[in-house]
């Protein structure tokens, strides 16, 4: 009798389509009493696996609330109240005034745009993350593996040190961008030329990653005290100075690369699960999948790096919290991911600018220290569930 383990790797055989690459569905209690409700009765539990459709709903309940929350709270001392009764005085078509033209003016230029980046920025990540640990064979890749990051932090500490501390946020963004983006261009091209697999890609990318990390400290070392504070502070990773122009760019980058990564969820499917040699058997052209949906997911880093700064983890926790919750089908797993992601930032950046209010404290680092606690527990209860 097969394994567990084995029942839940989709297995590749003769006349098999993309669309049946996708983990196999439960085994059957009636022919594996090790599983299912014979099991669950040895244990005194009873499961029943609750729809994805259901699951999504829920996060984006969950999101909602999280969103509603997030404008909320604050350190201008704007209560919700008076918040929501400044909205709702909009809604009705009058003019706020007094406390709560405040009030309004509070929610729409500082709080809402915060929240609103924080979110797709998450979103972002997320979707870069899984498309990257598909395409790559490896789970623990996310959006900085092939140098996004440490080559956008370069660009922005190379600004800075050349403009001085005062130099503007739009143009060390831009510098951010430029660099991620031809440095990611620059490696992507190689391998297409060259016709690099996946492992090879992945060290060429980890070894450009140490390279941008020497040359940051480089230009850090030379830095004065302003210079240093202003680049290491834009590598924390922050929403703090959110605008709604780095909001529709986000929003706008995501809006595009989404539907393309559901179009190919099943290709994905395909090269995932069955790997390459098999996906190319099928019909999938695995090199231009590859270089094709690694593009987005660079795009995609490299406009949140040029936004927010340096925020990891989530392009690397959230599918992994979406897979856990949902399976390894890409045609659930990548809205579940940007659900994820999305969340995870938008609470991190919460809890940052009102644990210790008025200080904030970078999302870069709340992210990390919120989610891998949840990281560690979804984890340890699917090790459970699966013994």
């Amino acid at each position: 009798m097969a394994s567990t383990l084995d029942r839940a790797r989709p297995a590749y055989r003769p006349g098999t389509r993309p669309d049946d690459l996708a983990p196999d569905p439960a085994p059957d209690p009636a022919s594996d009493p090790s599983v299912g409700p014979a099991r669950d009765r040895a244990h005194g539990t009873s499961r029943r696996r609750v729809p994805a459709a259901v699951v999504l709903l829920i996060g984006v309940a969950l999101t909602l609330v999280a969103l509603a929350v997030s404008v909320s709270v604050g350190a201008a001392g704007v209560g919700p109240a008076t918040m929501w009764r400044a909205v709702q005085a909009v809604a009705l078509g009058h003019e706020p005034t007094g406390d709560l033209a405040s009030a309004y003016a509070v929610l729409t230029g500082l709080r809402l745009p915060r929240a609103v980046l924080a979110l797709t920025a998450g979103a972002s990540l997320a979707l870069a993350g899984v498309l990257m640990q598909a395409l790559l064979h490896n789970p623990l890749v996310s959006p900085f593996t092939l140098g996004v990051s440490p080559a956008a932090a370069f660009g922005a500490a190379a600004a800075i040190l050349v403009l001085g501390p005062s130099a503007s946020g739009g143009v060390v963004a831009l510098a951010a961008f430029s660099v991620a983006l031809g440095v990611s261009g620059a490696l992507l091209g190689v391998s297409a030329a060259r016709g690099l697999g996946a492992a090879t890609l992945l060290l060429l990318g980890i070894a450009l990653t140490q390279l941008f990390e020497a040359l940051t400290s480089a230009l850090q070392f030379t830095a004065d005290e302003n210079t240093l504070q202003r680049i290491v502070r834009w590598t924390f990773g922050s929403v703090n100075e959110a605008r709604w122009t780095d909001v529709g760019l986000v929003a706008l980058v995501l809006a595009v690369a989404a539907p393309v990564a559901l179009w190919f969820a099943v290709r994905l499917n395909a090269v995932a699960f069955a790997g390459d040699d098999a996906a190319t058997s099928l019909g999938v052209h695995v090199p231009a999948l590859r270089v094709g949906l690694i593009t987005v997911s660079v795009l995609l880093a490299a406009v949140v790096v040029s936004t927010c700064g340096i925020i990891g983890f989530v392009g690397l926790v959230a599918p992994h919290i979406a897979r856990l919750a949902l399976g390894a089908d890409h045609r659930v797993l990548i809205p579940a991911s940007m659900i994820a992601g999305g969340l995870l930032l938008l609470v991190s950046d919460t809890i940052g600018r009102t644990i210790i209010a008025p200080a904030v404290v970078p999302v870069g680092i709340v992210v990390a220290v919120v989610g891998a606690p949840v990281f560690i527990q979804l984890v340890l209860r699917r090790r459970r569930a699966a013994a």
